[in-house]
């Protein structure tokens, strides 16, 4: 597939004056031009396009850019490590900062000066938030930004955990209810962007304050986790006989931490127009495919019976980042591999 200047500036933030600029300082020029002379990129830009921007993001100079990518060549894995490792921080200090804020309003709203020392701390922590998130993710995130969507969660996890202590468990209606509730504003809250999702899932998994601020600990998620897969294996029920279900029931849960980020990864495909016969799209479809057959099994007419339910049953897409046209386009995909691996 191949990309004019404005749709690559479009679909990665960046200026087509930037681009420009990286074109005529020779840091980086497209594969291709039309008879017209207007540039065209292709898959093979993308890589060093990352390089460069992730290089950027640590603070390099252009020039010190230039001279990066013209020595050995450093593995692009160890580049996105390293922006993980950024990221990870980034995620900490804006946790940091919205604890002082906290504490900062609980002052001012009790009339209280607060010292200077821990004010000038807070506005230091302002700035490095400003400098990691830019304010369209803050936008996609009402729950870092929006006072009613924040009351409206913690009015959740209180239901959560009266349910929980009064002892009821994972299987019943009640839990299953506030847990299918509770992924639906996720997804409402997050925009429907499971890129997003998966940073804000991993943000609360990384950084123990977040936890103390939100009331929401590790048993707690686990809690939820396991009502919404019970939700789910519940409706899959009416469509699958005794010996199908006991597979399910035995298996379902096991790599659920697997799919946000593989659903984050093909949301990100998509969104990128990149075509379902692209390579890394045919190696996602088959972690998908993986991931299924680890619950439905490999009896196709078994999974066929989980694809019908599906189609009848519209509850099973609640809460999960899952539309149809995200799977349209993995069916695309998953059609090439079906031809590639016989049998599969």
């Amino acid at each position: 597939m191949l990309l004019k200047i404005g749709e690559l500036a479009r679909l990665t933030g960046l200026t087509i004056r930037t681009l420009h600029h990286y074109d005529s300082i020779g840091l980086l020029s497209p594969s291709a031009r039309t008879q017209a002379g207007y540039r065209l990129y292709q898959h093979g830009d993308m890589d060093r396009l990352h390089r460069i921007m992730a290089l950027r993001k640590f603070g390099m100079s252009l020039a010190d850019i230039a001279n990066a990518l013209a020595g050995p060549e450093l593995p692009l894995s160890s580049i996105v490590a390293r922006q993980i490792a950024m990221l990870e921080r980034q995620i900490a200090q804006a946790s940091t900062l919205r604890e002082r804020l906290r504490t900062l309003q609980t002052q001012l709203t009790q009339g209280q000066a607060p010292e200077l020392a821990e004010w000038l701390t807070t506005m230091e922590l302002m700035t490095m938030y400003d400098k990691y998130f830019s304010h369209e993710e803050l936008q996609q995130l009402p729950l870092l930004s929006d006072a009613a969507v924040e009351q409206e969660w913690k009015a959740l996890v209180m239901k959560v955990r009266a349910v929980k202590d009064a002892g009821a468990g994972p299987g019943d209606a009640p839990a299953q209810a506030l847990a299918t509730e509770w992924m639906v504003k996720l997804v409402r809250d997050t925009g429907a962007h499971p890129g997003l999702f998966a940073r804000l899932n991993n943000m609360h998994a990384q950084e123990p304050s977040m936890q103390a601020t939100t009331s929401i600990d590790a048993d707690l998620m686990q809690f939820i986790l396991a009502a919404f897969n019970a939700s789910r294996m519940a409706l899959y029920k009416p469509f699958l006989d005794e010996h199908e279900y006991a597979h399910l029931l035995a298996n379902y849960g096991k790599r659920s931490g697997e799919w946000p980020a593989l659903i984050a990864a093909v949301r990100a495909a998509i969104d990128a127009r990149t075509p379902p016969t692209d390579p890394a799209v045919l190696q996602l479809a088959r972690q998908w495919l993986e991931l299924f057959r680890s619950y439905a099994g490999t009896d196709p007419a078994t999974q066929l019976k989980f694809r019908q339910a599906h189609q009848q049953e519209p509850r099973l897409m609640e809460g999960s980042f899952v539309d149809a046209a995200m799977l349209q386009y993995l069916g695309a995909a998953m059609a090439v591999v079906a031809q590639e691996r016989p049998g599969a």
